[in-house]
């Protein structure tokens, strides 16, 4: 099914993905967030859960309780969403530490671009990043607007662990991962204290679709401090609001 702007798959009897375009785009993205905004806010009984993602949204519902035709005439009535450009940002400064046994593929990234390891911490935190989905794992962030100079193709040899934290490179992505070992294939550049992911806190999830998140390089002996500090409870990671 086609509409402006959009379109329509089912995904299983209880789910519909809305597709919002082809590719990962900051525009595309913003969309969708703000369609998953206005969803949320419809309160519709049987309006289950929606997952952002890239360039689409998947809606999960109870067609018990909302057919499908009555959700899609939904998503008509909220299309296009208001535009959530206006008004504040959230932006995460996230401490990293870099290199050594927190990253030990930051030496063969950066040689293989022709840099130094110095040079890629030094752009790998000289920008702010988009918060585009988070998925795989709980509160894995995948994050947009990484250097060109930085991309580097996943390692032929997977991992099947990976310490809890990671900061690594896949393709022309970077992402974040919460404080769990998990399998990867990206490249490791290093390793943040902050628990993106604790289902200890009020609010589990520390980052969200639509989030900024800006790296900050620090020093073991800060790695080990902040380490306690989150094991305690401390969020670790630096909330600002900006300008949207």
């Amino acid at each position: 099914m086609s509409e402006p702007g959009y379109r329509l798959l089912d995904s299983g009897d209880r789910a519909l993905t809305v597709e919002l375009g082809r590719a990962v785009d900051p525009a595309i993205n913003a969309q969708v967030i703000a369609l998953d905004a206005a969803l949320r806010g419809a309160g519709r009984p049987g309006l289950l859960e929606t997952v952002p993602t890239y360039r689409s949204l998947l809606v999960l519902y109870d067609p018990d309780l909302l057919p499908r035709a009555d959700l899609a005439a939904l998503i008509a009535a909220h299309w296009p969403p208001p535009d959530g450009a206006t008004g504040s940002l959230r932006r995460w400064r996230v401490p990293v530490h870099y290199g050594g046994a927190h990253g030990a593929d930051l030496a063969d990234l950066a040689a293989g671009a022709g840099l130094t390891p110095e040079a890629v911490i030094a752009l790998h935190a000289g920008r702010d990043y988009r918060v585009y989905m988070i998925g795989f794992a709980p509160s894995f962030a995948y994050l947009g607007g990484l250097d060109p100079r930085l991309h580097a193709s996943r390692r032929t040899d997977p991992r099947p662990r990976t310490p809890a934290g990671s900061v690594s490179i896949g393709g022309n992505q970077t992402g974040v991962s919460p404080p769990l070992e998990l399998p990867s294939g990206w490249q490791l550049i290093g390793r943040t204290p902050a628990r993106s992911y604790d289902p200890a806190r009020a609010e589990p999830f520390l980052f969200a679709a639509g989030d900024l998140i800006r790296f900050e390089p620090i020093d073991r002996a800060a790695f080990d401090a902040l380490s306690e500090a989150a094991r305690a409870g401390e969020t670790v990671a630096t909330l600002e609001r900006i300008d949207a």
